[in-house]
């Protein structure tokens, strides 16, 4: 099978398409995926054109917002891995990653899917991995519980979130924290 690759967009194109991501991260953010694309345009100060030449669908759009999010938090968890206080950048990393999809409606809905994504990608392999690398060097320094396993993170993320959610931001995560300390 041969595999015709994509052209690469204009400078114009890029630059369209990356303030439509920015639009719509704000717009999920903050209001969840009720928002028509038109009213995503309009905040991106693009034609709906524009959006639906990149996205063919909200679905799509949606999608494209969670995976640059899910791969900057993979990216960062790699970024971490030559910390040297393993424990530290575990704890830090997992507070922040609780904090910001916290702050996003449409990020902790997406992180609450079964999969973690409602979607499987490479993206949410790499984020899987990275999360992974993070415990497994925080259980080597000591810091955290040799019985936590990727698996057991993300249901005590989403766990969080919820909690975060019922107690209106007042950050169950200090609890849940010290229950995985070793």
């Amino acid at each position: 099978m041969v595999t015709v690759a994509k052209p690469a967009l204009r400078a114009d194109a890029r630059r369209n398409r990356a303030r439509v991501l920015e639009a719509a991260e704000e717009v999920f953010a903050a209001e969840g995926l009720g928002v028509p694309l038109d009213e995503i345009a309009r905040r991106a100060g693009v034609g709906a054109g524009t959006v639906y030449r990149h996205f063919p669908s909200k679905e799509a759009l949606f999608q494209a917002v969670i995976l640059e999010r899910i791969e900057q938090f993979a990216q960062e968890a790699r970024d971490l891995l030559g910390s040297p206080d393993p424990g530290a950048a575990f704890f830090g990393y997992l507070q922040r990653v609780i904090d910001q999809c916290a702050r996003n409606k449409a990020l902790c809905d997406a992180l609450a899917e079964s999969t973690g994504l409602g979607f499987k990608s490479e993206a949410d392999s790499d984020l899987q991995g990275g999360l992974a690398d993070l415990l497994a060097l925080a259980q080597s320094a000591g810091a955290v519980r040799a019985d936590i396993d990727v698996a057991d993170l993300r249901a005590l993320i989403v766990g969080c979130l919820a909690m975060d959610r019922y107690a209106g931001g007042a950050g169950p995560s200090k609890v849940v924290f010290d229950g995985l300390k070793a």
